[in-house]
């Protein structure tokens, strides 16, 4: 229905709103129920929410829509969608594996990438080299790369051997330069051997997702998610149909006019 039609419709008082007849402009809110020309509805809120899909990269893919060279990308293990693109959220070098998000909102990628909105991404790191508590210190406090200064926000590893040859530490940082984590390990003089994502902001893997799978997110997660870099689901009242049939005395009124 046209604006132009619900204003005749109303002014007709053809509609009413909670059994009681409705006036231009009246606002109405989620379970009002309304009915129109004897066809009842109720009043409900539909959430514009963008899709978030969740995606186990593995080793080996680039993340490119289109590679030069031929290699396997990320968008081909994508679903397809209907009228809108994925937007991928950062990206992850070809050598790592672990946790990429793809939305299909531009605006939530660019939050949810920003540094001034300070997003951790946790890694699990496996470190070749001997790794000194001086080591561990310069990485939390900051070490100096090319493109700047750069510190893990947390900085972890499982009890006991710390100093011995390939080790395991989980690091997390609230930025996304390019092979960041590796060049801060690298920036002591130690190789980084193998290096997964396991978390995204509030987006931690989900358990059971093998490499080279990937799941959308369900409503509650992309909530929680947009919130946490301030973004607003945007919503619109909307009549949905009750499923009842016309009143007795509108099918005779309509019946008497054939």
């Amino acid at each position: 229905m046209s604006r132009r039609a619900a204003e005749d419709a109303i002014s007709s008082g053809r509609v009413k709103v909670n059994r009681e007849p409705a006036s231009l402009g009246q606002q109405v809110s989620v379970g009002d129920d309304v009915n129109i020309d004897g066809w009842f509805y109720v009043v409900d809120e539909v959430f514009n929410r963008p899709k978030v899909y969740a995606y186990h990269k593995p080793d080996g893919e680039v993340c490119t829509a289109n590679d030069p060279e031929g290699r396997k990308t990320v968008f081909t293990a994508l679903p397809r969608l209907n009228g809108t693109r994925w937007v991928m959220v950062g990206r992850l070098d070809i050598n790592t594996q672990g946790l990429l998000l793809f939305t299909t909102d531009g605006e939530l990628a660019n939050r949810l990438m920003h540094p001034s909105s300070e997003v951790e991404r946790v890694y699990n790191v496996r470190v070749r080299g001997q790794v000194g508590e001086d080591v561990l210190q310069a990485l939390s406090q900051g070490v100096e790369l090319e493109d700047g200064v750069a510190a893990f926000t947390t900085l972890s590893w499982p009890q006991g051997e710390v100093e011995s040859y390939n080790r395991w530490f989980t690091v997390g940082i609230k930025e996304g330069r390019n092979r960041e984590v590796r060049r801060m390990w690298e920036s002591q003089g130690l190789e980084v051997s193998r290096l997964i994502r396991r978390a995204y902001g509030e987006v931690v893997m989900p358990k059971g997702l093998h490499r080279g799978k990937g799941m959308f997110l369900d409503d509650k997660i992309v909530d929680s998610l947009c919130k946490s870099v301030g973004y607003s689901v945007e919503s619109q009242l909307v009549l949905r149909d009750a499923r009842k049939r016309p009143t007795k005395s509108k099918q005779e009124g309509r019946r008497s006019r054939r």
